[in-house]
């Protein structure tokens, strides 16, 4: 998926990037841990959230690799 099939998440400090075996990737909104207001694997793309914050660009690397 591209980060236009994506939306916010994409770029989304709060997001963790899950593979499952079979190649397929889900956006999970970490935040949805703590705060009810959030789905843990929201519909995508998300064009709107009260909670988005952009992450830093060290983190966008390491994130689309799978790691925290």
């Amino acid at each position: 998926m591209n980060e236009r099939e994506v939306g916010l998440c994409a770029t989304c400090r709060w997001v963790q990037i899950v593979r499952n075996r079979r190649d397929s990737v889900f956006y999970r909104c970490t935040r949805a841990e703590t705060d009810a207001r959030f789905v843990r694997y929201p519909p995508l793309p998300m064009l709107r959230c009260p909670g988005y914050e952009r992450q830093a660009d060290d983190q966008s690397s390491n994130l689309r690799r799978g790691g925290l």
